[in-house]
């Protein structure tokens, strides 16, 4: 039953524009395409516009909500500058800000003006944590504290987002039997299951706060809502651009 879907969308870079009734019928379209009469959740996958296309994008979803074919409106990789800036227009805030949040980078000033403000944080974006560009020194703290809990790295990830507060989505795809078992035990219905033993203590909790080195996408390598050519150096951030 679609009441048992949450389905979430994203408008691209080269979907925003400052014409609202070409993002709303893009929207529409992808509503169209999936069979469904409404999307759950429809978010601006980033900042790299202007403010003039980042606005009237937001405004178009905020119509699309008002007319009942979207539930709630987000933004990703959001700054808050960014934020202000939609603050700062007069419209509504967005219900959900998605980060590339990990203890490596926690995105503090950002999620701290979500607090402030009643907007829910969701994290997502770890797969190249482990990689060759990932944090080693903090991804190996990471690697310990798995083994003394008879964790995976992803569950350690997924429980101390959960144990943040944040919205957390694990992919549906991974790669053996033990992350796929951890995903689901850790996940929305599966975190209170008895005896599973998995939740991090305050120390636990300490230990991964205290690994945050500020790691900017441009140094992870991710490209989720950009191109190469948009990254200066590792450095760069999203979130750290001028709105």
């Amino acid at each position: 039953r679609r009441e048992g879907l949450f389905i979430s969308h994203k408008v691209s870079n080269a979907e925003q524009s400052v014409n609202s009734i070409d993002v709303r019928r893009a929207v529409k379209a992808q509503i169209a395409t999936l069979g469904t009469s409404y999307l759950d959740l429809v978010s601006i996958h980033s900042p790299l516009t202007d403010t003039k296309r980042r606005l009237a994008s937001y405004r178009a979803l905020l119509d699309l909500r008002d007319a009942g074919f979207v539930r709630s409106v987000g933004v990703c990789n959001y700054g808050v500058s960014h934020l202000k800036e939609i603050e700062k227009a007069g419209l509504d805030l967005p219900s959900v800000v998605q980060l590339e949040l990990s203890p490596f980078n926690t995105h503090a000033d950002v999620v701290t003006h979500c607090s402030k403000n009643g907007i829910a944080v969701s994290c997502a974006a770890w797969s190249k944590l482990s990689g060759e560009s990932g944090p080693q020194d903090q991804w190996a703290v990471v690697s310990e504290m798995a083994k003394k809990k008879s964790m995976t790295k992803a569950q350690i990830l997924v429980r101390w987002s959960l144990q943040k507060g944040y919205i957390c989505v694990p992919r549906s795809g991974c790669g053996s039997k033990l992350e796929r078992i951890a995903f689901g035990e850790n996940s929305y219905g599966g975190v209170n299951v008895s005896g599973g033993g998995c939740a991090l203590t305050k120390e636990d909790m300490d230990i991964l706060d205290g690994l945050d080195i500020g790691l900017k996408a441009g140094k992870l390598g991710r490209r989720d809502g950009w191109e190469d050519g948009d990254v200066t150096g590792d450095d760069w951030d999203p979130t750290d651009l001028s709105a």
